[in-house]
């Protein structure tokens, strides 16, 4: 019974693993796509169709920011798919290394360019916001700062527990949209505002990034931890439900939304 139910927290986890990265990656594409395809297409005001006021004429030096910020989260999705990837980390420790660094780069431009574009222009969704998304990129640059750091002395369990860190704050914009979309769904927008300043917005604010930090410390922390079978067993149905949930939700935002930009932005090109 124990390896029956360690195997299957095993695999499970592997499973939710491949699905979180394969959606991370598609909605990597899609938000180069789209944005991108805006800028190309010039039609800037596409942006505020998404999140209101991310583009206003006039105003250079935020609209750069966003822009920035946008562009590098698109590559940032799309490469730290790539480097948690065993095969390649050890098959190729060249390549894990270039595109580390890229990685890094890209996650500073991230950061910098959203606080950027705060700082200048704030939120739509006023003070909390501001501070929830603020604390968001603080957060991503002192992350990729100490993933880097650890990485040039060596001290490899370090760097990987910051690379799981920055991960998990990377695909938080992915979970953003997933979160507002099944709840849109579920609730039909409860507590959610057109000027994303309603109970469920300000607790969004900071739900899409603190509580995947949360778990890659609690995993962290407790590698070394014998559970019981029965929790072990617990354990793989939750991963099981959390596959089957992003599943299906990335099945739905990649026919209606995701795919349909990807396909025209690669048609432009």
């Amino acid at each position: 019974m124990s390896k029956l139910s360690s195997s299957l927290l095993h695999w499970s986890g592997r499973i939710l693993t491949i699905t979180v990265w394969s959606s991370a990656f598609l909605f990597g594409l899609y938000i180069l796509a789209f944005y991108a395809a805006a800028l190309y297409q010039g039609d800037m005001q596409r942006w505020n169709g998404v999140l209101p006021r991310l583009y206003a004429p006039g105003a250079a030096t935020a609209t750069t920011g966003i822009g920035v910020h946008f562009a590098a989260g698109g590559i940032i999705l799309i490469l730290g798919s790539i480097q948690l990837l065993d095969s390649v980390r050890v098959r190729f420790p060249a390549l894990h290394r270039w595109i580390g660094r890229l990685y890094v780069l890209a996650c500073l431009l991230a950061a910098v360019g959203g606080l950027v574009f705060i700082a200048i222009n704030g939120t739509i969704g006023g003070p909390v916001m501001s501070v929830g998304f603020a604390l968001y990129g603080l957060l991503m640059g002192w992350a990729a700062v100490e993933t880097y750091r650890h990485a040039v002395r060596r001290n490899i369990e370090q760097h990987r527990l910051w690379a799981l860190r920055l991960y998990a704050l990377a695909i938080g914009s992915w979970l953003y949209r997933m979160d507002y979309g099944f709840w849109v769904m579920f609730t039909n927008g409860l507590g959610h505002t057109r000027t994303f300043d309603g109970p469920f917005d300000q607790v969004m604010a900071f739900f899409f990034y603190i509580p995947n930090l949360l778990v890659v410390e609690v995993l962290g922390r407790t590698g070394t931890y014998r559970a019981s079978s029965a929790l072990k067993l617990l354990a793989s149905g939750l991963l099981i439900l959390a596959t089957v949930f992003l599943g299906v939700g990335t099945y739905y935002f990649t026919l209606y939304y995701w795919g349909p930009a990807i396909v025209s932005w690669l048609g432009m090109a």
